[in-house]
């Protein structure tokens, strides 16, 4: 476990603790995040696909439940969805495609479920403290 708290004009430093992780598994990995509402989950995910030299428009993908970025960046937001949800939408399969898949929301059934199936999973919680936020990274 490895924590960081940081204002948002230092959230590089996390991104790039996060890459570090992510190349262990080659660039093939789950990322769950946890946090609550506003604290930073989207804002974690634009600054990840900005330091790629990528400019994919990063939004939550909060209705729509999934958004792709440059073919290799998965985006979920399963915010009031159950894991049952989650599977008969067919979601499940997505963590198939090679590539880093960030998921907003998940919650421990789905992280032990992800695990279960041998998937590369890391777990990123954020707190909010006023100005600056806590990144608490489980791998």
């Amino acid at each position: 476990m490895k924590s960081f708290v940081l204002s948002i004009d230092e959230i590089n430093l996390i991104v790039e603790e996060l890459k570090l992780e992510i190349n262990k598994f080659d660039n093939n990995a789950i990322v769950i995040l946890r946090g609550d509402l506003a604290s930073g989950k989207t804002t974690f995910v634009k600054n990840y696909v900005k330091s790629l030299g990528l400019d994919d428009l990063v939004t939550s993908p909060t209705f729509s439940l999934q958004s792709i970025y440059s073919n290799e960046i998965y985006h979920y937001d399963v915010y009031n969805k159950t894991l049952e949800e989650f599977i008969s939408l067919g979601l499940l399969e997505e963590f198939e495609k090679e590539g880093i898949h960030f998921v907003e929301w998940g919650d421990k059934k789905l992280e032990e479920l992800l695990k279960s199936y041998g998937y590369n999973v890391m777990l990123l919680e954020i707190e909010k403290y006023d100005d600056k936020r806590q990144y608490i990274l489980n791998e």
